[in-house]
């Protein structure tokens, strides 16, 4: 089985890395829908640093200076809202659905 590793965690080989950019004090797209094993990277593109933090702390980054990335590995179906913890307005959801054939 191949996998790639991303910032610690491990997504199988099949899996998609979907990108979300940080830019103008936004998350761009701010709803994403990913199947379980897919990863999502945040690139902060603004000027000023940003984090990204799971409301539920399943995920949390170190402040993001520009262009630096934070990826993180959807294994478990659900909805995950997340926020910017240094500008707590900027918030986000990631909608993460069952791979096709699981329930």
């Amino acid at each position: 089985m191949s996998c790639i590793i991303f910032a610690g965690f491990v997504a199988t080989a099949g899996a998609e890395i979907v990108e979300v950019k940080i830019d103008n004090f936004t998350f761009a797209p701010q709803q994403i829908s990913v199947k379980a094993g897919d990863t999502v990277t945040w690139t902060n593109r603004d000027d000023i640093p940003h984090t990204v933090t799971s409301k539920t702390q399943a995920f949390r980054s170190k402040a993001m200076d520009t262009d630096d990335k934070f990826s993180f590995t959807f294994t478990t179906p659900g909805s995950y809202a997340y926020f910017c913890s240094l500008h707590p307005h900027m918030t986000g959801t990631v909608v993460v659905e069952a791979k096709t054939g699981e329930k």
